[in-house]
């Protein structure tokens, strides 16, 4: 396997990393096992690869950190951690000191500094802006069955756990956006966004559904 490197690669395990002939890779970084890494890909210096990782045509820059995940076609800053478990699509574009998690999938989107998408969440065709919170659940919905369009998202946001961002729209920069809210309509900038249904709670009443669901299981 000819690898053209520079200095102080580290594989930790040889017989299980594949790297294709055309990647380049910098000093000081470290390859776990079960990776394969492909086509034009490029990955900057301090770079650290865990284990079970595919990178194709995309390039790493330096510091970060990889773990369990898939890229392809994408670009990653410097100081990012992507993973576990994260899938970067084609033209996903990750600025410095971004953090990607677990199960967060990235699509023909910029993902300003700072900002941060730790878990369970879909960026679809959108401009994230820097230091931006994206809680758990969050989806960027941008297709609706004819087309799919794109929404922006300014400096400084806070979009809360399971909200959904219907594009097109413009969430503009200090905008906090609380969990469970839909946003259908652009804001103003230091706009607070809530969309909620009001929680109604009816005593007595549950012991009818709980009898209705043991019947149906034939309990």
């Amino acid at each position: 396997m000819q690898i053209k490197h520079g200095k102080n690669l580290i594989l930790k395990d040889k017989n299980t990393v594949y790297i294709d002939s055309t990647v380049i890779i910098g000093d000081n970084v470290t390859i776990y096992e079960n990776n394969r890494i492909e086509g034009n890909t490029v990955i900057g210096d301090g770079v650290v690869i865990y284990p079970n990782n595919r990178i194709i045509d995309s390039k790493i820059s330096d510091g970060a950190v990889i773990d369990n995940s898939y890229i392809e076609k994408s670009a990653v800053g410097k100081g990012c951690k992507i993973g576990p478990f994260a899938r970067l699509r084609p033209d996903a574009v990750i600025y410095e000191n971004v953090c990607i998690g677990n199960f967060v999938e990235v699509k023909n989107s910029h993902i300003g500094k700072n900002t941060k998408a730790s878990h369970l969440a879909y960026i679809g065709d959108a401009d994230i802006g820097e230091n931006c919170n994206i809680g758990c659940g969050a989806i960027f919905v941008n297709y609706n069955g004819r087309k799919k369009q794109r929404s922006r998202v300014g400096d400084n946001c806070f979009i809360g756990s399971n909200c959904n961002v219907i594009a097109p729209v413009n969430i503009e920069s200090n905008t906090y956006v609380c969990a469970g809210t839909t946003v259908t309509y652009d804001t103003e900038p230091d706009s607070f966004v809530i969309g909620r249904v009001r929680q109604e709670v009816k005593s007595g009443r549950a012991h009818k559904y709980l009898k209705e669901i043991k019947e149906s299981k034939g309990e």
